[in-house]
């Protein structure tokens, strides 16, 4: 697999694939960003962009973590203190999960979020945009959106912000960044600043088949006990033969295959014996065909997530 094909693997877009390549060919390594809000369980999902993180490492990039304490704060998701230690808690799952301390370089928003110039390019950048595009652009990350805060108005600026000051050449996260990227893209050269190219990564169901949400229990959180994956695995929509917005084959796309080079699905004799696969492709026509049963690729699925997740079980 060459450059292009790691870093487009599971992406759902890039803005833009040219400016990808010149960016390719111009710098050795060039880089890359995820912000985190550090607030409740990391799931799954977090572990998704991690994945794409572990992706562009692998192809030569350098690698930033925003802890975004400070956003958090105003997005309503705790204290000071709280959420500071919330994301003291994230960076030591973000480790376990293989993001190499060594050559990922971890930030904390207040680090640098309360000096002048960034106060400056902030209050700049809320001349150009409206409100309307500000609140916009928070209505799928923002909590209470139906009477937000002022505060959560200035959010997207200060993540546009946030690109400029760090010196990144590509903001990667959930499709659900996509409006507070394209108003960096967008705002950010009248400050004098490069705009930035956008790696979005699609939100993925949660196990019951619908949008993944605390308030359902559906999701996997990477402080589950191996014995509770597996039972909610169990539990997933997962019906025979059916490939599409497949919870269970998502956690085999997204997350299995980019760390495994092959996986195997043990059965018994009596049910077709060992069975392995070099790609996802090749599981997922063997489940549209029937020849896989829901049950085997459920009781794989836990292992492998269970392997996975067990290094950040050792340092929680």
């Amino acid at each position: 697999m060459d450059k292009m094909e790691l870093i487009k693997r599971n992406v759902q877009e890039v803005v833009t694939e040219e400016e990808l390549e010149s960016l390719l060919n111009e710098k050795e390594h060039p880089t890359a960003y995820v912000g985190y809000e550090p607030s409740g369980k990391i799931h799954m999902g977090h572990v998704l962009t991690v994945n794409k993180l572990l992706d562009l490492q692998n192809t030569g990039f350098e690698i930033t973590v925003l802890l975004a304490d400070l956003h958090a704060y105003m997005n309503q998701k705790g204290t000071m203190e709280e959420v500071r230690e919330i994301a003291d808690y994230n960076k030591r799952c973000f480790i376990a999960l293989g993001l190499d301390p060594e050559r990922t370089k971890f930030v904390y928003g207040t680090d640098f979020q309360l000096d002048p110039e960034y106060t400056l390019n902030v209050l700049k950048l809320t001349c150009t945009a409206s409100l309307n595009r500000a609140r916009r652009s928070m209505n799928e990350v923002g909590r209470k959106m139906d009477d937000p805060k002022v505060s959560q108005m200035v959010y997207p600026m200060m993540q546009a912000v946030d690109i400029a000051m760090l010196g990144i050449d590509v903001a990667v996260g959930g499709i659900d960044q996509r409006k507070i990227h394209m108003l960096a893209r967008e705002g950010l050269p009248g400050l004098g600043y490069k705009a930035p190219l956008c790696i979005h990564i699609p939100i993925l169901l949660g196990l019951d088949g619908t949008k993944m949400a605390s308030s359902n229990d559906n999701y996997i959180s990477i402080d589950d006990t191996a014995d509770s994956i597996s039972k909610k695995i169990k539990k997933a929509y997962c019906p025979a033969g059916v490939t599409e917005d497949n919870p269970v084959l998502q956690l085999f796309k997204y997350h299995i295959f980019p760390r495994y080079d092959e996986v195997i699905i043990y059965r018994s004799d009596k049910y077709g014996g060992e069975i392995s696969f070099k790609d996802y492709q090749e599981l997922e026509s063997a489940f549209l065909n029937e020849t896989l049963h829901p049950v085997d690729l459920k009781n794989c699925a836990a292992q492998y997530v269970n392997d996975i997740l067990e290094p950040v079980r050792e340092v929680l």
